[in-house]
């Protein structure tokens, strides 16, 4: 079973490196005994991310049904012969993963299948499902024994997941709206994205990152960095996109540079060894 088990590890590092340069770069500054559940994580995250995302030309609906009945037998039987269900479930075993938030973040890839646009109680449920339960399942991995500070961390926890989600809104609005004829932000018309339209998201987003980073200063050392330096690369991200022109924004997707990472991971890495955010 060891053999087995990394088989399908190693299949969650593979796709969270292919797929995100950035993520990873975060999971590696982690302490190496929580690295291997946040990869199985992102793993389980990436794949249903793709069905509802990227298989256009397939009968979404069914993968997605199909997936979510195949993760629950997971689960339930603690063994998966789909190597990302086996090392997510693992993962939610092992670490007590609350199943109402894997529950929570199934039924909004189900909203990407059906919803167009969104009211303001939807994109609530939607982000809360979509990005915050991904942060509480990080949070309850790093804090798998201490009730405590998982709760009184779950508050900044879901704040930075809702700002990641804010910012891949407007990083990705492109595709996402001329593509896939999504508008997350109701009211917003893309057609005609004033100024001042654009500034009262950022506020929102500001605010959320705000609210992420006093949490963020309380976690303990062996998770601070990782967990840091993606904030720092997705407040960089969200700067980049406030500079931008409201037109611009579907015009281009806004990234970081691999350089610029490299910087960031330098300046995160010098001021969380001195406690100087």
């Amino acid at each position: 079973m060891d053999k087995y088990r990394l088989n399908n590890l190693r299949c969650s590092i593979n796709t969270t490196r292919i797929y995100s340069t950035s993520f990873s770069l975060g999971v590696r500054l982690l302490d190496k005994q929580y690295r291997d559940h946040i990869y199985s994580i992102y793993g389980f995250v990436r794949y249903a991310d793709e069905i509802v995302d990227t298989f256009l030309n397939y009968d979404r609906t069914t993968l997605l049904k199909e997936f979510q009945e195949d993760t629950w037998k997971a689960i339930e039987r603690g063994i998966s012969l789909n190597p990302i269900l086996d090392s997510f479930q693992s993962t939610v075993n092992e670490c007590r993963i609350d199943h109402a938030l894997i529950k929570a973040f199934l039924n909004s890839m189900e909203m990407d299948l059906h919803y167009t646009a969104y009211s303001k109680r939807d994109l609530e449920q939607y982000i809360y499902g979509s990005a915050e339960v991904v942060g509480l399942m990080c949070l309850r991995v790093f804090y798998v024994n201490d009730d405590e500070a998982y709760e009184a961390l779950k508050y900044p926890a879901r704040k930075l997941g809702e700002a990641f989600q804010k910012v891949n809104f407007l990083r990705d609005a492109q595709d996402d709206y001329q593509n896939k004829g999504r508008i997350y932000f109701k009211n917003i018309d893309f057609d005609n994205f004033t100024p001042q339209a654009k500034q009262t998201i950022e506020k929102e987003i500001q605010f959320d990152f705000d609210e992420a980073f006093k949490g963020i200063v309380q976690l303990k050392p062996q998770v601070r960095l990782g967990v840091y330096l993606a904030y720092r690369y997705y407040l960089r991200l969200f700067h980049k996109i406030k500079t931008a022109r409201p037109e611009a924004i579907l015009k281009q997707r806004y990234r970081v540079s691999n350089p610029q990472k490299g910087i960031l991971m330098f300046k995160a890495s010098v001021r969380n060894a001195v406690g100087i955010f």
